[in-house]
């Protein structure tokens, strides 16, 4: 899978599990939006402000619903970034090491040739 499309993939399931939560607790709490929005990201990065609290039975119960489904979403996006870049770094890497094993120059170097061939003096 191509980078951007891994990393919607990542990004996907955390601003829906966001705007769930924003949706859940403006409907079920009575929360302003922005409220809602703001309980459910300090929710789901595990900080809790304490200054707001579900005070529905329907909120607490979907709260810690909330929080297992989230930190397991969290927890699933950060694993497949860090897949993600580490792939990434092992691809440079193979590059790199196939040229010197090649002997083929680097990309930089054969753009300079390519100027000296033009021009016919050191660039």
């Amino acid at each position: 899978m191509r980078g951007g499309a891994r990393i919607a993939w990542v990004l996907a399931p955390l601003i829906g599990i966001v705007i769930a939560g924003t949706v859940f607790f403006h409907h079920v709490e009575g929360w302003s939006w922005v409220d809602s929005y703001f309980f459910t990201v300090i929710t789901l990065s595990t900080v809790g402000y304490g200054d707001l609290v579900p005070q529905t039975v329907v909120g607490q119960i979907g709260t810690t619903v909330f929080i297992f489904v989230g930190l397991g979403v969290f927890a699933l996006a950060v694993q497949q970034f860090a897949e993600y870049m580490m792939l990434r770094r092992e691809a440079k890497q193979a590059m790199k090491h196939n040229r010197l094993e090649s002997g083929s120059p680097s990309p930089v170097a054969n753009r300079a040739e390519e100027a000296h061939n033009r021009t016919g003096h050191d660039t």
